[in-house]
Formats: structure tokens, sequence, C-alpha cells
């Protein structure tokens, strides 16, 4: 059920639209501006295109494209213009948003940050990636864990960009801190389109669930995006997808958080997110609560490393031709220097 795209909306739903954005090229900072406005005028297409709209979904990289380019003459600010774009046009248009910069940091390689912004135009959600898609991505690892928040018409709403959505442990994280609603953006190109296809449905699925999902869409010249707009039910059956790969189509669904709520608290069998921490409760009372994983221990205590760690080949990214680093992780650019 996603009432017709949105057309028919209850009283319990949330109307999601996914935007398959047209893949840019920015490299100066009027380039910056030019795309700024290209997504301004975006959300206001959103709204026309459905006045039941509550959130409307931009891809990751929508705003810089896929250069990579860390040029801090194009990055942003949370207090830049570019945000207060962004806030103003959600006011405006009395519509919920999601966005993606790459933002700024002095101490180190730029984040690469999601925002999530309510309809009178305030952050609600600042996210910076966790898993930056290595070796190809330069950007610092995120540092603010996984925020999740009340959205709109009351859900619980959690946000992963790309990568992160290829660990099983982002969405359970999401599911785990109460997100009924977990959106995914992401730049991924035509390669990895089975793959964002089943970790979408197993994300939902394994958590009981909804994901939205959104990539860039169409041709830099260099790079094809592939689109690939998908809503997907807390049961992992697929209630929109984008197929055609057509940019600045705008994927939308209905969907519900109260039934999230239902199942989670109702379901028996295929309660995962549950059972996870309560293994084998028709046998023993309330189940095992104790964490039979070794890898879990392992990155508490800072020791992870999988058994054919000596032999992984790539571990840094100077074979997409950035320098090895010096940094530890929270260290910064002016420390490790000294």
């Amino acid at each position: 059920m996603n009432g017709l795209g949105g057309l028919n909306k209850s009283a319990n739903g949330v109307v999601i639209g996914c935007v398959q954005l047209q893949l840019p090229t920015v490299v100066t900072p009027e380039d910056l501006k030019r795309q700024t406005q290209v997504i301004v005028d975006m959300v206001a297409k959103a709204r026309r295109n459905l006045g039941t709209m509550d959130l409307v979904v931009f891809p990751e990289y929508s705003l810089h494209g896929l250069s990579m380019d860390i040029n801090p003459a194009i990055m942003c600010r949370i207090d830049g213009p570019e945000v207060a774009a962004f806030k103003a046009a959600c006011k405006a248009n009395r519509i919920w948003g999601c966005f993606s910069i790459m933002e700024f940091n002095p101490g180190g390689m730029p984040y690469n940050t999601g925002l999530v912004i309510d309809d009178a135009g305030e952050i609600q959600l600042n996210y910076r990636k966790l898993h930056p898609w290595v070796p190809v991505e330069p950007w610092e690892p995120g540092d603010l864990g996984v925020p999740v928040i009340d959205g709109p018409n009351g859900c619980k709403l959690a946000l992963i960009i790309c990568h992160d959505g290829m660990f099983p442990e982002m969405a359970r994280e999401c599911a785990y801190k109460g997100a009924e609603i977990m959106l995914r953006t992401a730049g991924y190109t035509a390669p990895i389109r089975e793959s964002w296809r089943f970790t979408n449905q197993s994300n939902s699925f394994c958590n009981l669930m909804i994901t939205a999902n959104v990539c860039m869409c169409g041709s830099d010249g260099s790079f094809d995006s592939m689109g690939e707009g998908m809503i997907v039910d807390f049961d992992g059956a697929v209630l929109a997808h984008g197929t055609t790969g057509r940019v600045n189509e705008i994927i939308t669904a209905e969907v519900r958080p109260d039934l999230v709520r239902e199942a989670r608290k109702g379901w028996g069998v295929e309660n995962n997110i549950y059972q996870l921490g309560h293994r084998g409760y028709v046998a023993v009372k309330g189940g095992a609560q104790d964490c039979p994983y070794t890898y879990m221990h392992d990155l508490v205590a800072g020791s992870y490393a999988v058994p054919w760690e000596e032999e992984v080949a790539v571990t840094d990214g100077t074979s997409c031709g950035f320098p090895k680093p010096v940094r530890t992780f929270g260290q910064r650019f002016d420390d490790a220097a000294e």
C-alpha cells in the first residue's frame, strides 16, 4: 500500500518524495551558487508536484557532483549561504527536506554531511557520513554518531549516506535508536545497482523499518549515476521504484510509521530487531542477552582485525590519487604536523 504514490494520504501517513536529481558538474563558487538554485527550484517543484508530500529527499552529491574536489572555495558551512537557501526553500514551501553538502572542516578533510530541515526552515538532523566509500572518497570519518529525530507527522526519522547502507550495523543502529523511517542518500553509479537494491530491502526487513533511498541520476560526462529511487516497506516489499533512470523524476509513496510500530510490538516470527538481544526466548526466560559476537567485542576494545588483516591490499587512498594519511582519527592537521 502506497496511497497511489501519496495521492491518497491517510491520517497516519508520511508522503516521501525521492528526487533522482541530474548529476551536476561543480568546479567554481559560481557553479555552486547555480546548483544551489537548482535544488531550491526542485523543492518548489516537489511541492507543486504533490500537495500531500511531507518530505523531499535529495541524493548525496546533489550540490557538489562526483568530482571529489576538496577545494575550500566550494566547501559549505552549516551557517553558509547554501544551507540558508535550503532552509528558506523548506519554509517557503512548507515541506521537510533532506539535503547533502560537503562541509568545510578546518582541522581535517571535509565532512560528507546530510541535513534534514523541517517545514519551518529549522535544521532538525545533522549527520556526518560514518563510512566514506574508500578508497574513492576523501571525506573525514563522521564524528556525530547516528541521530534519530522526530520527523513529519510524528515519525521517528534517521539518515545514513550511500556506502553506510552496505553495513548492516548502520541500519540496525538507526532502528535500535527508534527510527521508523531511514533515509539513504547516494551518488552510486550503475555497477552498484544490484547491491543497492538488495541492501535497501534487507535493511528494511531485518529491522522492521521503512527505508527511502535515492541516488543521483544521469551523466556529468564522466560518471553515470543511476537514480534508482526506492521506497521500501518494513517487510522488505518495494512500494515505489524509479527503474527508468529519468533525471529529475520524483519517486513518491505514502508510508505508515504506525504500522511499523504495530509490527515491532506484535510480530513473533522475524521480529529480528528485538530478537537479536533475546536469543532463544522460548527455551530460556527473556532469551539469552549476552553478546556472542567476537567482532563487537573487538570493536569496543579497539582491536578489530579480520583473519586476513595482513593480506588486505588496499588500506589507503593512494590507488585513487590521494596521499597516504598521517593523522589518526580525531587528530587535527596542525597537531599531526608537530
